[in-house]
């Protein structure tokens, strides 16, 4: 268990970190506007799952290998930016069939684990998240009190639930706004390609951005 100020600390610093919007958060909230409440909540939790999975790398020692290494760290770079791309001009073309994915039936558990896997993609191929785990992480572990694997997966424990509720509360805001463009097919298509045109600006950012040495 760390210290309770390093955890404070951490707490103090990921709050920071997660409530600036970044790719998650822009992914989420392009979902939202593109498929509604179910698919941004989905994601979100796709998201988290992903970032816990860099948390596991970190503790196993792989966060090292990606912060220290250019070649590694940038092929995960533009493979999340390249994926971004191809969800939004996947969600653009799909746009126009968003009402009847609204009353159909049938495909929503399989709709759903789709989703849940595009999130949990997103959130491990995070450039600011991997770099924050890799570089901030180790930071606040205790070495001296030993179990330094099992202190970093508490922290981030801490650095996900803070995500969950931030995520989850610009997701529920996205979802709402787009509530009066379901009233009309052509606005629901309008917000769909607004939506698939978030996610290919970000991995365009994502892509052009972050450590070039």
């Amino acid at each position: 268990m760390p210290p309770t100020d390093r955890l404070l600390a951490f707490a103090a610093m990921s709050f920071l970190l997660i409530v600036v919007p970044g790719p998650s958060v822009l992914f989420v909230i392009g979902r939202a506007l593109a498929q509604g409440r179910r698919a941004a909540l989905t994601s979100v939790l796709g998201n988290t799952l992903g970032a816990y999975t860099l948390v596991v790398a970190v503790a196993l020692g792989v966060g090292t290998l990606v912060e220290r290494s250019v070649l590694v760290f940038t092929a995960l770079k533009l493979a999340g930016a390249a994926y971004l791309v191809y969800l939004g001009v996947k969600a653009i073309r799909g746009r126009r069939s968003l009402p009847a994915a609204l009353t159909g039936g049938g495909a929503t558990a399989r709709g759903g684990l789709r989703t849940l896997g595009e999130g949990f993609a997103v959130g491990v191929a995070n450039p600011k998240t991997i770099v924050f785990f890799a570089a901030v992480l180790p930071q606040f572990v205790d070495r001296d009190q030993g179990h330094v694997a099992l202190q970093m997966l508490l922290l981030g424990l801490v650095f996900n639930a803070i995500a969950l509720a931030s995520d989850s509360v610009w997701g529920l805001a996205a979802a709402t706004a787009r509530g009066w463009f379901v009233r009309s097919p052509d606005r629901l298509a309008l917000v769909g390609g607004v939506g698939g045109l978030t996610m290919i600006g970000l991995g365009v950012t994502v892509a052009a951005t972050g450590r070039k040495d």
